[in-house]
């Protein structure tokens, strides 16, 4: 039988995972909400953040190096993202979705090869920066001070984007291109540059949660189709197109882990494929998702 505290720092420890999905999540279907792209490329903006701190701030960093590497991982990240949309996508948007979706899927491979130039196949590793190091104590049991912060950062970019997207003239031009580009457009918003700003959006939160979730773990290549299929299942279980929906599906995946770890860890990553099987049988478009007409 699982001891009560041990129960309480393995749901800690999912939300943890929930907090860093969540961020990736919400800008993998803030891109498909707002433009109908699925970008298999998302995942690598995650990884290039996390190499680029690993690169600024190295393995053994102090605390100022960690937080300069932090934001030149996500501004560099976040311009990438701009070229990305301006050279690549934008240049699809009236082609198939199957032509978008090879698009992206060819990025996939072509960062990888380049990551591979850049930074080789070594594998990477970054220190919790001080401050944010050690251990805190929870009903007897130790717990990271860290996973408290990537769960308060998770919080924050929850709000920031309620904030961004219901009051501000920002969030309005993305939810009305959601709604209807066609009208958008008539209003005299420049569609486009609605669209770019979006992926930027996007593509900035996958590198913060890259960037702030390296400490702990390992850094190498590979790690950016990992976090992209976790990612996928956290959109599709709250809904493509739905941030609140990706909250929520970051949760219930977290929480899912953390009963996998406790009832069977050899098993426990097939406990995320049951949770998207369970909540797809009931609401095949997600749980907050519209269905396509």
């Amino acid at each position: 039988m699982v001891a009560w505290p041990d129960a309480v720092i393995q749901l800690l420890s999912g939300l943890t995972a929930a907090s860093t999905l969540f961020i990736v999540a919400s800008g993998l279907t803030l891109v498909f909400g707002a433009m109908r792209v699925i970008n298999m490329a998302h995942g690598s903006f995650y990884m290039y953040a996390a190499f680029i701190l690993a690169t600024v701030a190295g393995g053994a960093a102090g605390g100022a190096r960690f937080w300069v590497g932090l934001g030149a991982a996500v501004v560099v990240v976040a311009v990438l993202g701009g070229l990305v949309e301006v050279g690549v996508l934008r240049r699809t948007y009236d082609k198939e979705h199957l032509t978008q979706l090879l698009a992206t899927f060819a990025l996939v491979y072509i960062f990888a090869d380049l990551a591979l130039q850049v930074w080789g196949g070594t594998y990477r590793s970054v220190s919790v920066p001080p401050g944010l190091d050690g251990q805190a104590e929870v009903l007897g049991r130790a717990f990271p001070v860290y996973n408290f912060f990537l769960i308060g950062l998770g919080i924050a970019v929850g709000a920031g984007l309620w904030f961004i997207l219901q009051r501000t003239t920002l969030g309005w031009q993305v939810r009305a291109l959601v709604e209807d580009p066609e009208l958008l457009a008539a209003a005299g918003v420049n569609v486009r540059r609605v669209g770019t700003i979006a992926f930027i959006i996007g593509a900035l939160l996958a590198a913060v949660a890259g960037a702030a979730r390296a400490p702990g773990i390992t850094i190498a290549p590979g790690m950016d189709t990992e976090i992209l299929v976790d990612a996928f299942i956290v959109a599709v279980i709250g809904g493509l197109g739905s941030v609140t929906g990706a909250a929520l599906g970051a949760i219930i995946i977290g929480l899912f882990q953390a009963v996998g770890v406790l009832l069977a860890a050899e098993w426990s990553s097939a406990f995320t494929y049951l949770a998207m099987i369970l909540v797809l049988i009931v609401r095949p478009s997600g749980l907050l998702g519209i269905p396509e007409r």
